[in-house]
């Protein structure tokens, strides 16, 4: 009988709690922090709110910053997996900074807040990636020692990126966050659904999932992209504002559960 350490059977546990099946669904909602309260239509504002509506309709994990996870924690508490974020910024950094992550909590915190993973931000190609891959090694190693897995949301940003969502660009940063340990990666959805296999292939079996990113005019071009995404071997999606930036959240949401079906079918 094979003997493991503790925290590897930890993090396998946590695996198994946020991987129930595949694909699955991430509510993203941190965006408080990053964009401001105006940057969320009236109808989402409310943290408690809108996560007993997208609870209520079911998905495998919630993305939350430490603070707003302990506001609404009678709200997802026994009813969804919990990823704590524990990096950010605001919008209201000087321009030249924004390119920069912040570390906001511990992973430790996350830990006593019962959560299945911790989530960091690295932007590759900011002038700050230096700082950011310390920070996200760190986050890492602790998090390797408590037994929880470590989210990267690898994201390209910079003064060299001519666009985030070319798929080589995507590529490098799906690349760059396996070669520095991530146990999950989410990034963009890459502007060519044929090249969207080459993206799975360089996550080097890490599960990845695509990151909704902003809004998009045309609710089918999202759906698209999702049924490209996990037929290409995706483990799932991450959406935020696809979700509680339109009228009808929970219907959006069910719409995508729909094609996340249909994908596997």
């Amino acid at each position: 009988m094979k003997t493991w350490s503790s925290s590897l059977v930890g993090k396998r546990l946590r695996l198994a709690r946020l991987f129930p099946r595949k694909p699955v669904i991430v509510f993203a909602y941190d965006h408080g922090l990053e964009r401001g309260p105006n940057d969320i239509p009236a109808w989402s504002r409310r943290p408690e709110r809108i996560l007993e509506e997208i609870i209520g309709e079911g998905v495998d994990a919630v993305l939350l910053t430490p603070g707003i996870a302990r506001l609404t924690a009678d709200t997802w508490i026994g009813r969804t997996s919990l990823i704590v974020k524990i990096t950010g910024r605001t919008s209201l950094r000087p321009r030249d900074e924004k390119l920069l992550q912040t570390q906001l909590a511990s992973v430790e915190e996350a830990a006593r807040l019962g959560a299945d993973a911790v989530a960091a931000t690295v932007y590759w190609g900011s002038p700050y990636e230096d700082k950011m891959i310390r920070q996200w090694m760190e986050i890492r190693e602790k998090a390797e020692q408590l037994g929880m897995p470590a989210l990267q949301l690898a994201y390209p940003r910079g003064p060299a990126v001519v666009s985030r969502y070319d798929t080589d660009v995507v590529m490098y940063s799906v690349r760059a966050a396996a070669e520095t340990g991530a146990d999950i990666i989410a990034t963009y959805f890459a502007g060519d659904r044929r090249r969207y296999p080459e993206i799975i292939a360089e996550a080097s079996s890490t599960p990845l999932l695509m990151s909704g990113g902003p809004l998009r005019e045309k609710k089918e071009d999202l759906l698209r992209d999702i049924e490209a995404a996990v037929k290409a071997g995706a483990a799932g999606v991450m959406i935020g504002r696809n979700i509680f930036m339109r009228e009808k959240p929970a219907e959006t949401l069910r719409m995508i559960k729909d094609v996340l079906s249909m994908a596997l079918e």
